[in-house]
């Protein structure tokens, strides 16, 4: 268990962020200490790193919101028809914002030279190409 400043130490985010989040609904305190201290699970620690890395795919608070519910949920929960709907809504979501972006960035990339594509491809790793590629062909 973590108390908030132990918290925002190991997620590298401030105290007043985990408050933030923590009143959204973001995150939730696992129990509260004899001295009245909000104490955190090492599953916020990971909601956090959730969070964050979502923030980086400029998904918002509510989008992220979402997601971490869909996150949360059981098994059980996932074979109930709505749920598989609404998963099925996020990811169609998804997928269309990164064909835009993929819409976007093609043309650039392919007006650079073959050598800057090159260099370009080998910082791409082979789990974002595998996902590229992936992509291309549920696109298609």
């Amino acid at each position: 268990m973590f108390k908030i400043g132990e918290l925002a130490q190991k997620a590298n985010v401030s105290k007043r962020t985990i408050d933030y989040y923590t009143q959204l609904g973001l995150l939730h305190v696992e129990t509260t200490s004899a001295s009245n201290y909000r104490l955190y699970s090492e599953k916020a620690l990971d909601d956090i790193r959730f969070i964050e890395s979502c923030k980086k795919l400029h998904l918002n608070l509510q989008e992220i919101k979402e997601r971490l519910e869909l996150k949360r949920l059981d098994k059980k929960s996932y074979e109930k028809h709505e749920t598989c709907l609404r998963l099925a809504e996020l990811l169609e979501t998804h997928m269309k914002q990164l064909e835009h972006e993929i819409n976007e960035l093609k043309p650039i990339f392919e007006q650079l030279s073959e050598d800057s594509q090159k260099k370009i491809s080998n910082h791409i790793n082979p789990q974002s190409k595998a996902l590229m590629q992936s992509i291309v062909l549920l696109l298609q």
